[in-house]
């Protein structure tokens, strides 16, 4: 008779090979009942709503969100297409938000078909899946599929939109419009329907974005047709205004829309730079002395267990992986290590940057050797492949108890070199310490230790303007984490500029 770890073993087996490709969303009908009772007790499934089924993982904690956020997606695409076929599309709305990279899970996500029932369905955590019933569906040319859900294209989008969509998501709208190359793109849609009021909303966005070549061939276009339209701005006054830029991806365009969002509140709630400082020995001293607190808070935040006697062995050279088989396989340790030698270079960066140095040029060339050096000690000892050291990330991650969910792993080679940008072009070290440690977070470009990277480039920041060394205490692990989550998702910067403003100087 099989053993029950057999047993398990066995079923496991099976869910492996549901989960080629990537697969995470399931039907309760393609297991077994004991196969799918096993699973489910021993925490490798958890059930959605009846009939639908997650991967998850054993021993993760009671309210963990990591397993539902990064299945939401695949799950609403799985459960209308078994409800409606092929006859249903995200609301106008939300596409607009996916082409503009607003990977935020919502709280609500609305769907239109023709087999709708306007009935909400309630999710994990608080979300919901509505079915609005809808007669006219988009003609098969509106629309668009992407990562398997069908959304809106980008111009069939931007047409059922109110103005009311511009108003609360300036930074989104700016990217769709930017998006659109040619007026001949929204202008087959607003003719065929007589969309006389669309076409003045639509001209308008564009001129707001200093665009007038398509605000003036939409409102000719129309008029010529027989439409007699009013130019009006849908933009909030306070919205942001001047050029969208060309795009590289809509990621660029979102990133710099974040970064003009923050630069007034940092500005306004940041106390001035105090100036590089004149003895810079001390300053480096300073930074030397404060090494025992910042690798203590800065681990503990990210969840390691190091002790200030890990931290002192690791400083006195004392940690020896090569032939101590506990440093090897101390996983903790391992970690103090490679803050140690990371934190080595970032130093040496802060030395040339109080010298006179171009700080984000710096950290542009310099960044890349941080991560390194970070998880090079677990390379050697063997915990993570060589390629791990490779550099920027080629999947999805997704952070836990969060609903951002950092920047699509296809476009972080965009992001990255458009972040530098944005901190070379800044004149204030306040703005790039604040946005740069928010955005480099935003974006979370490696597999590991993008938390541990932020504070470093935040600290670097702050020495080109003469800031102290800054440490974020493990005790205020919850409101730092809140802060950035408030920013990330509801691009509320106040409560993450005043965190940081107030721990200047902490040690």
């Amino acid at each position: 008779m099989a053993l029950a770890n057999q047993k398990l073993a066995a079923s496991l087996a099976r869910l492996e090979r549901l989960q080629k490709n990537g697969t995470r969303v399931f039907r309760s009908t393609q297991f077994t009942r004991l196969d799918r009772e096993r699973l489910l007790q021993n925490g490798f499934l958890q059930e959605v709503i009846p009939g639908w089924l997650i991967s998850s993982a054993p021993n993760i904690p009671d309210g963990d969100t990591t397993s539902w956020y990064a299945s939401f997606w695949e799950f609403c695409a799985k459960y209308c297409e078994k409800r409606f076929g092929a006859a249903w599309c995200v609301s106008p709305e939300q596409s607009l938000l996916l082409h503009a990279e607003r990977t935020a899970v919502p709280r609500q996500i609305v769907v239109h078909s023709a087999k709708g029932t306007n009935n909400r369905i309630d999710l994990p955590f608080g979300t919901s899946l509505y079915d609005l019933k809808q007669s006219q569906m988009p003609d098969r040319h509106e629309r668009t599929i992407r990562d398997g859900v069908r959304i809106y294209t980008n111009a069939a989008g931007l047409l059922r939109v109110s103005e009311t969509y511009f108003r609360a998501n300036p930074i989104e709208a700016r990217i769709n419009l930017a998006t659109i190359k040619d007026a001949s793109e929204v202008l087959a849609g607003l003719l065929d329907s007589g969309r006389s009021t669309v076409a003045g909303r639509i001209a308008g966005a564009f001129r707001h974005i200093q665009q007038p070549g398509i605000a003036e061939e939409i409102q000719k276009t129309m008029r010529s047709a027989g439409y007699d339209i009013r130019k009006v701005n849908p933009f909030a006054s306070t919205a942001i205004t001047g050029p969208a830029p060309g795009l590289i991806s809509p990621i660029v365009t979102r990133l710099r829309g974040l970064w003009a969002l923050a630069r007034p509140i940092v500005l306004s709630e940041f106390p001035k730079p105090p100036g590089l400082p004149r003895n810079k020995r001390a300053y480096l001293r300073a930074i030397d002395d404060i090494y025992h607190s910042d690798a203590y808070h800065s681990l503990s935040i990210e969840g390691y267990s190091v002790t200030p006697e890990i931290i002192e062995r690791v400083r006195a050279g004392n940690w020896n992986p090569g032939n101590d088989d506990v440093d090897r396989r101390h996983r903790d340790a391992l970690a103090a290590r490679g803050y140690w030698q990371a934190f080595q270079v970032v130093k040496a960066n802060v030395a040339e940057i109080v010298g006179g140095a171009p700080a984000a040029a710096l950290v542009r060339a310099s960044h890349r050797d941080w991560y390194r050096e970070l998880f090079a000690p677990c390379a050697v000892a063997g915990l993570i492949r060589p390629s791990d050291l490779a550099g920027y990330r080629n999947n999805a991650v997704y952070l836990r108890n969060s609903r951002h969910v950092p920047v699509r792993f296809e476009s972080v080679r965009d992001a990255m070199p458009a972040l530098f940008d944005l901190l070379e072009e800044e004149p204030s070290p306040a703005v790039r310490a604040v946005a740069g440690h928010w955005l480099f977070g935003y974006i979370h470009p490696y597999p590991d230790g993008n938390g541990r990277i932020a504070r470093f480039l935040m600290n670097t920041m702050l020495a080109s303007g003469g800031y102290p060394w800054t440490v974020i205490r493990v005790e205020d692990r919850t409101a730092y984490l809140t802060a950035l989550e408030s920013a990330s998702v509801e691009s509320n910067l106040l409560p993450f500029v005043q965190f940081v403003s107030r721990n200047i100087g902490i040690s």
